[in-house]
C-alpha cells in the first residue's frame, strides 16, 4: 500500500505542474477561442531564458526570476500584438496554423541563440528525498507543487476579485456584450497572453530544473493537452482537476504496468484517457456545453 501512495502522491505533485501549464491553454482559449499549440514552446522558451540567466550569466536567483517573469510577460504581449491581433476575425484554421508556426519559430530561435545542448537549472533545493510514512517525496516535486499551487490560487483570486479578472470573465462569456459595456477586448486578449507567458515562465523553471532545458522540453505541452481536454478547454478549475488526474493516474499506471510491458505507459495513457473523455463528454468534465442550431 505504501508503494501505491508513494506513486500517487508524487503523481499529484507532477499533476500540479501539469495544471500550471494547462492554465495557459485555458486562458487563451477562454479569451480568444484559439487553441494555442505553442504553449509547450513557451514553456521551453521560458526554461531557456531561466537557464541563460542563472547558468550562463550567473545572476542570483532573486534577480533572475523577476527578469524571467518580466521577459515572458513582455513576450506574451508582443506575440498577441504582432502575430495574433492581425488575424482577429479570420478563419479558425488560419489562427491554429499560425500558433503551430509560432511553435517552430520559438523552438528554432531558442536553439539558435542558446544552443540545442541540454542545460541544467540549479535551484537551491536539497537532493535527498523526504520520507513521510514510508512515502519518498522529492524536494523538487514539493517545491514545484507549492509554487504551482500558489500561482493557481493567486490567479483564482485575480480572476474572481480584480477588475481585470472580471473583465476577462466578461470577454470569455460574450465578447460583443463586453465591448458594449466599454471593456477593451483587445487589451484583455493581450493580458491573457501575458498571463499565459507568466505561467509558461514558471513552468519552464520547474520543468527545466527536473528534466533539463533543451528543445525537447516543448513536449510538455503535448503531455498537458490531455489534461486540458479532460477538464474542459474553457474551465480554469477543469485545468487543475485534469492536471491532477493525469499526473496521479499516469504515475500509478507506470509504477504497476511498466515492469510487465517494458515501460512507456505514461507516454500513451493520457491520450487514451483523452479519447475516452471525448467519446463521453466532448466538452470535458467542467467545460461549458455549447448547443448550436444547425
Amino acid at each position: 500500500m505504501a508503494f501505491f501512495f508513494d506513486l500517487f502522491v508524487n503523481g499529484l505533485m507532477i499533476g500540479m505542474m501539469y495544471a500550471l501549464v494547462a492554465l495557459g491553454f485555458v486562458l487563451i482559449y477562454k479569451a480568444t477561442s484559439v487553441v494555442n499549440f505553442a504553449q509547450g514552446e513557451l514553456v521551453m522558451f521560458g526554461g531557456y531564458v531561466a537557464a541563460a540567466l542563472i547558468t550562463l550569466y550567473h545572476l542570483p536567483l532573486a534577480i533572475a526570476i523577476p527578469v524571467l517573469l518580466g521577459t515572458m510577460v513582455l513576450l506574451g504581449f508582443v506575440l498577441e500584438r504582432v502575430v495574433l491581433r492581425p488575424l482577429v476575425g479570420q478563419q479558425v484554421i488560419s489562427v491554429v496554423m499560425v500558433t503551430i508556426g509560432l511553435a517552430s519559430v520559438l523552438q528554432g530561435s531558442a536553439a539558435l541563440v542558446w544552443g540545442a545542448q541540454t542545460k541544467n537549472i540549479q535551484l537551491p533545493i536539497r537532493l535527498e528525498p523526504y520520507i513521510i510514512w514510508e512515502i519518498y517525496i522529492s524536494p523538487v516535486n514539493i517545491v514545484a507543487a507549492l509554487v504551482s499551487a500558489g500561482f493557481l490560487v493567486a490567479f483564482a483570486w485575480f480572476f474572481r476579485k480584480s477588475r481585470m479578472g472580471i473583465a476577462m470573465r466578461a470577454v470569455a462569456n460574450d465578447q460583443q456584450a463586453a465591448m458594449g459595456v466599454g471593456i477593451n477586448v483587445r487589451f484583455v486578449f493581450a493580458v491573457s497572453w501575458a498571463i499565459a507567458g507568466l505561467a509558461a515562465a514558471l513552468g519552464g523553471v520547474l520543468w527545466g530544473s527536473m528534466l533539463g532545458v533543451d528543445t525537447q522540453l516543448a513536449l510538455v505541452g503535448l503531455k498537458v493537452f490531455p489534461a486540458v481536454i479532460l477538464g474542459g478547454l474553457d474551465s480554469v478549475p477543469g485545468a487543475i482537476v485534469g492536471g491532477l488526474m493525469i499526473g496521479g493516474i499516469e504515475s500509478v499506471a507506470a509504477g504497476y504496468v511498466d515492469p510487465y510491458v517494458g515501460g512507456g505507459t505514461k507516454d500513451f495513457l493520457p491520450y487514451v484517457l483523452m479519447i475516452l473523455a471525448l467519446m463521453i463528454r466532448p466538452y470535458g468534465f467542467f467545460g461549458r456545453e455549447i448547443i448550436e442550431r444547425v
